[in-house]
């Protein structure tokens, strides 16, 4: 991995495990028309673990962070119910996967592809680090 794309150099000795375009439809927003139905919410996720913790042995999917993990938080948080902000939602779910023991850092991205006719999509995004360990 370039070392220099990093939003941490202290990232360096990490393994980065993503997912792209995770859709759920999700019910946010602050508008009227928005409380009235739910949005389809386009994430990308970011996890760093470092490689230490996250090189498998014994090619074994519990040797690893494994991608259900991240589908799963997704999911049970916009499941809990209206949340008016993007960044609130971005928020949670950083919060939610540095939670993990493995994870060191994370970067969440959201998109609402459907609000606007003039553009891809509007959206947040957000990164975190747990403080270095000493």
């Amino acid at each position: 991995m370039n070392t220099s794309s990093l939003p941490d150099p202290l990232l360096h000795d990490c393994r980065r495990i993503f997912l792209r375009g995770l859709t759920r439809h999700v019910r946010i927003g602050v508008h009227d028309f928005e409380r009235a139905a739910a949005q389809r919410i386009i994430f990308d996720v970011d996890l760093y673990v470092p490689l230490a913790q996250n090189t498998p042995r014994h090619d074994h999917i519990d040797e690893v962070v494994d991608y259900d993990f991240v589908r799963d938080e997704v999911t049970r948080i916009v499941t809990q119910g209206h949340i008016d902000l993007q960044e609130t939602l971005c928020d949670a779910v950083l919060g939610a996967l540095l939670a993990h023991p493995q994870v060191v850092a994370a970067r969440v991205s959201t998109r609402k592809p459907d609000v606007y006719d003039d553009c891809d999509a509007v959206g947040v995004e957000t990164f975190g680090r747990k403080p270095p360990q000493t």
